[in-house]
């Protein structure tokens, strides 16, 4: 329960559980107010290039679990980490539902192989 602090964090330890996975999986990391993972939580599994994801399956858990905040992310079995136009607009989708129900999205990670690609870092949240 070590406080998330940088991107880097949740990748390190995130990187091993998506070695060799042929689909791709979304996780959503529920977060308490001192910006501890306190559970993990796959929300969709998806094809080799795609995964479906809806708010409400992302929030569900965080809101009955009162969750402070989410970080999101997926890994891309393909080897590239960088986003698509469909991670971009479903990112923008969540962070504007998260501000309404009051959960904050603090990041967004794509993993591929051994890289990863923050929103944080990139500007795009």
């Amino acid at each position: 329960k070590k406080p998330i602090k940088s991107p880097e964090d949740i990748a390190m330890y995130f990187i091993s559980h998506f070695r060799g996975l042929n689909n791709e999986v979304f996780y959503s990391l529920l977060l308490n107010a001192s910006n501890q993972v306190f559970r993990e939580v796959v929300v969709s599994k998806g094809s080799f290039n795609a995964s479906i994801v809806h708010p409400r399956e992302v929030f569900k858990i965080a809101i009955t679990e009162s969750a402070a905040s989410i970080i999101i992310m997926h890994n891309h079995p393909t080897g590239n980490s960088e986003p698509s136009a469909e991670d971009i607009k479903i990112t923008k989708i969540l962070v504007e539902a998260g501000e309404i129900l009051g959960i904050k999205v603090l990041d967004h990670l794509i993993i591929a192989g051994n890289n990863f690609t923050s929103f944080v870092q990139r500007g795009l949240i």
